[in-house]
């Protein structure tokens, strides 16, 4: 079985803060700014694999963190 190397989060505006889905693991974070919502990203993954079976969940050792962000279009 391939691990995969990446966990992919969405980030994205809502009410002033932004919040952050991760695709394919159970956790949500949010931050009042982004650099507070990544950090916020990054210890809620470590917190989160700290205890798990990576293999069994399918993830390597030190995974990457792939953000994606939403962002509105502006008003023409």
């Amino acid at each position: 079985m391939k691990l995969d190397e990446s966990i992919r989060v969405h980030i994205r505006e809502s009410e002033g803060c932004f919040v952050a889905s991760c695709l394919e693991l159970a956790i949500v974070t949010q931050g009042c700014t982004l650099d507070e919502t990544i950090a916020n990203v990054k210890e809620a993954v470590c917190l989160y694999l700290d205890d798990e079976d990576l293999e069994y969940i399918g993830v390597v050792r030190h995974p990457r963190i792939l953000l994606t962000m939403e962002l509105e279009t502006a008003s023409a």
